[in-house]
């Protein structure tokens, strides 16, 4: 269903083709005040001067050559050349009663959609959603959902924070804190087959306070060098696609997704865990990008690492692969 100004629009587009044979944009606005009607045609003052004829000529016959009945009431010329239109209410009630009963309110789908890709939400693993994660989850729900509506085919992505160095030392101090038979003070959970509790595909692992449980990491990290260096060790393993700590990882998003998941449903938001594109998705992809950056001499040892030395080689480089192998 085209809108009010689409349907005014055309009419005086139509009117001064009529009137002066000429295609111009009739400058229609909705008006600044209701004593000045509903909406304004602003299109006679720059014919005029075009036409080196007086504005309020070249809108009275505009006014002459439009045709709005049964929409607008009356038309009234003001000041040096404005048209202001006074809408029909019988014609306001009219669209507004088929607006109601039509399913789609009046909103026609598109005719060449696109492929749109909508990334929002973005909740860190390890931690839990806060209030700074609303607004985008909220604006990126409603865009998608309106994007969906006019036909548009949406790509919701959740791109979660899932990967790097802070989850070596998550890893690592949840493989210490399961081999000491310690509960991390009741963060973690330890449940598994009894049958067989060394085998790693029949136990799992719930956080129930992820606060708690990254902030003990985290403290580890800061306080213990030892610690710190094991947790560097675990990053090189998980990028590596060792069993042992890939399992630990997603154990540990797992449990993030059973906080933020239901904090979803409750909101009404569309994601899905089939949305979720997060870090980690590009980890088999980095070992070509480095590879490819060497090849192009862009990339070059230094010190055991692989940096690219943007600035020259005199100044300190962006590292893309670090010493050990991490990326």
């Amino acid at each position: 269903m085209p809108t009010i100004l689409h349907q005014l629009r055309d009419a005086f587009k139509d009117a001064i083709h009529k009137a002066y044979d000429t295609q111009i944009d009739p400058v229609l606005v909705p008006a600044s005040s209701e004593k000045f009607g509903d909406y304004q045609c602003n299109a006679a003052m720059g014919l005029a001067k075009q036409l080196k004829q007086k504005p309020r000529d070249v809108a009275q016959k505009i006014v002459d050559s439009v045709d709005l009945a049964g929409i607008a009431d009356r038309l009234e010329i003001a000041g040096p050349g404005f048209i202001n239109v006074y809408l029909s209410p019988i014609w306001v009630q009219t669209r507004l009663n088929a607006v109601v009963l039509d399913p789609r309110l009046g909103v026609d789908q598109k005719i060449d959609p696109q492929t749109v890709v909508v990334d929002y939400s973005g909740p860190n693993i390890a931690k839990e959603m806060h209030v700074g994660h609303l607004r985008s989850t909220i604006i990126g729900d409603a865009a998608s959902r309106v994007l969906d509506f006019v036909g548009d085919h949406v790509i919701r992505q959740n791109h979660l924070g899932d990967w790097g160095t802070q989850f070596g030392m998550l890893i690592a101090h949840l493989l210490e804190s399961w081999e000491n038979d310690s509960n991390d003070q009741s963060s973690i959970t330890y449940v598994w087959d009894e049958t067989d509790p060394n085998d790693a595909k029949q136990w799992f692992i719930r956080i129930d306070n992820l606060e708690n449980f990254y902030r003990s990491a985290k403290q580890r990290f800061d306080a213990d060098s030892d610690f710190a260096h094991r947790s560097r060790q675990a990053v090189v393993k998980l990028q590596s696609n060792d069993t042992q700590h890939k399992k630990m990882w997603e154990e540990i998003v797992a449990s993030t997704r059973e906080h933020y998941m239901p904090l979803y449903a409750r909101l009404d938001v569309l994601l899905t865990e089939s949305d979720e594109r997060g870090e980690s998705f590009y980890n088999p992809r980095l070992r070509g990008v480095v590879d490819e950056l060497k090849i192009m001499g862009l990339a070059v040892e230094s010190d055991g690492a692989i940096g690219v030395f943007l600035d020259g080689p005199d100044k300190p480089p962006l590292i893309i692969e670090k010493t050990g192998g991490g990326f």
